[in-house]
C-alpha cells in the first residue's frame, strides 16, 4: 500500500523564477530552509541532475571586511553544468553570506557557442533577481 507524501512549503520561502530567450529558457527554483538555500536550476528541453554545489560563506582570503564562499562540486561523468552550478552557488553564499546548495541541469538540443554564452548569461541574470529577493 503506497503512502502519500505532499510537501507545503510556504510561499514566502520560494522563489520560482524563470528567463528565456530565443531556445533558451532557464527557470531557478529557490527553497529557503532556515538560514540556508537550496537552488534548482533547469532549462532547455531535458531537465536533469547535472551537478550539485554547496558553497558556505567566509570573508575572502584576500580582504577580510570582503564577503567570499568556499564551493565544492560534484559534477555528473559528462555533464557540463558545473560552470553555471558554481557560479549561482558561489554568488549567492557570498552575497548573502548563507550555506547554499545549488542542482543544475540544462540540456539544449544541438545548442551552439552563441547560446552557451546565452545561457551563463541567463543564469547570471536569475542570480542577480534572486540576490535581490533576499536581500
Amino acid at each position: 500500500m503506497g503512502r502519500k507524501c505532499l510537501a507545503k512549503i510556504e510561499g514566502d520561502k520560494v522563489q520560482d523564477l524563470t528567463v528565456e530567450s530565443g531556445r533558451i529558457k532557464i527557470n531557478m527554483k529557490a527553497i529557503s530552509i532556515g538560514q540556508d538555500l537550496c537552488v534548482i536550476v533547469t532549462g532547455g528541453n531535458s531537465p536533469h541532475i547535472g551537478c550539485v554545489t554547496l558553497s558556505v560563506p567566509r570573508p575572502s582570503l584576500a580582504d577580510v571586511n570582503v564577503s567570499s564562499a568556499t564551493t565544492s562540486v560534484l559534477n555528473l561523468l559528462g555533464h557540463k553544468d558545473d560552470e553555471a552550478a558554481r557560479y549561482v552557488s558561489h554568488v549567492l553564499s557570498s552575497k548573502l553570506n548563507r550555506n547554499v546548495v545549488v542542482t543544475c541541469g540544462i540540456h539544449v538540443d544541438h545548442i551552439t557557442a552563441e547560446e552557451i554564452k546565452l545561457t551563463i548569461e541567463l543564469v547570471k541574470r536569475l542570480t542577480d533577481t534572486l540576490i535581490q529577493k533576499y536581500i
